[in-house]
């Protein structure tokens, strides 16, 4: 019985040892060939999607550059950063502070990012056949 027991768990080891052997040549194999680059630049992706971005950043703009009672404007924010100010909740301040200054920040980021899809926009309007952007 001994013998048998024996015979068993050293055929039970050898199945396991095959099974991690085949999986690591499987995950050794993956990892040898890498994914192919992009063969193109996306222009006809993007010239396709120039209407949509434009909007989206029309309205982050607009949204921004709004009053104090529209959420998400400079002008709410700022008047939180005076409110906590005026409150002596200087940590607060200080937080909410950072946070108007990344959006003001935003708004010269989005001015530029307009400015360049109007470049791509005009590109794609002289590149006739590579998906026409809307005006």
């Amino acid at each position: 019985m001994n013998a048998r027991r024996r015979t068993r768990t050293l055929l039970a080891g050898c199945a396991v040892a095959a099974v991690l052997a085949g999986t690591a040549g499987v995950a050794s194999a993956d990892t040898s060939t890498p994914a192919p680059g992009p063969t193109g630049d996306g222009a006809h992706a993007l010239c396709k999607r120039v209407p949509r971005i434009d909007r989206r950043i029309e309205r982050a703009l607009k949204r921004l550059d709004a009053g104090p009672g529209t959420r998400g404007s400079i002008a709410r924010l700022q008047q939180r950063v005076d409110n906590a100010k005026k409150a002596g909740h200087t940590q607060i301040a200080t937080f909410l502070q950072d946070r108007l200054d990344f959006r003001k920040s935003l708004v010269t980021n989005l001015k530029q990012r307009q400015t360049d899809l109007n470049d791509v926009k005009t590109w794609c309007q002289a590149h006739g056949g590579v998906g026409k952007a809307a005006s």
